[in-house]
């Protein structure tokens, strides 16, 4: 009996953000256009990310804040599949767990977005000075490269938050720097004001993808996410996700990337042209590699993103990161210190 004859209900849950919610149904309305008679419904709920508004990511744990909550949901059977922004997602899943589902990707570019009001149509035009408001440690190492004169100043919060706070009257921010394709899921495209992509800014891993998380026993589950599976996509995001699996990063360290895949004839594979980038958090280092090589299937697309990673490390790169953990112990030991919090922390 083939998926879609099965009588069975599939629940897809998601964070509660309204981004989240658009990603999720997204995900359902493709889902349901390949299996008609299946029935998929929603269900939403606020992670430890969403709780936590205030302190630095690196300050938190990672990756995890953002599915945890939701893979014990899973797990328990409470719900059928995740919806997840790719990047958001661990490079190590939880026992049990698998992504079954990447949607074709957006635009994986980052994007300027500049406070309401102002002239400046590009970073080139920002006055020395400028505070520039992001999250992503990656954003600000790569462009303190080319701009050291911005003050990068930490923003949180989902993208309603974030551009109140942009466009407040007493707003400190000049800009923002988002990702292209949450703004334009949210229907805040016209806001975007300058892409900002290679050589100047490589995204994050996996950025402008979608993926859906199932348990692994579930037969069912990954038969229908195959259906909705762009393989360009899950190709070039598992290659990217190969890369920083090896150099060990999170959400918090500067990795970045960019990847296309150009497909052969009868889509039996392709070239892929893959970036890879390490910066230090002053921006003063930063070692980049490319691999240009044809793969024939996503365990070969793994393994370049991989050697890119060795390639990396070999370069320079492992020095950056260790000087990272250095930096980033230091200051998780200074915030429970200034919190009066004397035990070891909890991993």
């Amino acid at each position: 009996m083939s998926a879609e004859n099965i009588p069975r209900k599939f629940v897809l849950a998601s964070r509660a953000s309204q981004l989240a919610q658009i990603q999720t149904n997204i995900v359902r309305d493709a889902l349901a256009a390949q299996n008609p008679s299946t029935t998929f419904e929603t269900s939403f709920m606020a992670t430890g990310g969403d709780k936590n508004q205030s302190q630095a990511l690196y300050l938190l744990g990672g990756k995890a804040l953002w599915t945890k909550e939701l893979e014990v949901a899973l797990l328990d059977g409470e719900v059928d599949m995740l919806v997840h922004s790719f990047k958001d997602v661990p490079t190590e899943l939880p026992p049990g767990c698998e992504i079954a589902g990447v949607l074709e990707r957006e635009d994986p570019v980052d994007s300027l977005i500049v406070k309401k009001g102002e002239p400046w149509k590009s970073l080139e035009e920002l006055p020395d000075g400028s505070v520039v408001g992001t999250s992503s440690v990656r954003r600000v190492a790569q462009l303190k490269r080319r701009f050291p004169k911005f003050i990068f100043k930490d923003v949180r919060g989902n993208l309603n938050t974030r551009m109140t706070k942009l466009d407040a009257p007493d707003s400190p921010y000049a800009a923002l720097i988002l990702a292209k394709a949450g703004m334009v899921r949210v229907g805040f495209g016209s806001r975007i004001t300058a892409d900002i992509g290679p050589p100047t800014l490589y995204h994050a891993v996996s950025q402008g993808a979608l993926a859906i998380e199932i348990r692994s026993d579930d037969v069912v589950a990954r038969e229908l996410c195959a259906a909705v599976t762009h393989r360009p996509t899950e190709w070039s995001c598992r290659a990217e996700r190969a890369c920083l699996r090896v150099l060990e990063g999170g959400c918090s360290v500067p990795v970045g990337v960019h990847t296309v895949l150009r497909e052969g004839g009868a889509g039996k594979g392709g070239v892929l042209h893959i970036t890879g980038c390490v910066t230090s958090l002053d921006g003063q280092e930063h070692v980049e590699h490319v691999i240009d090589e044809e793969v024939r299937s996503v365990e070969e697309a793994e393994e370049v993103g991989r050697r890119l990673a060795r390639t990396l490390i070999n370069t320079g790169a492992r020095k950056i990161l260790d000087d990272i953990t250095q930096d980033r112990q230091k200051k998780i030991e200074q915030s429970r210190e200034e919190e009066g919090i004397t035990s070891a922390p909890v991993s």
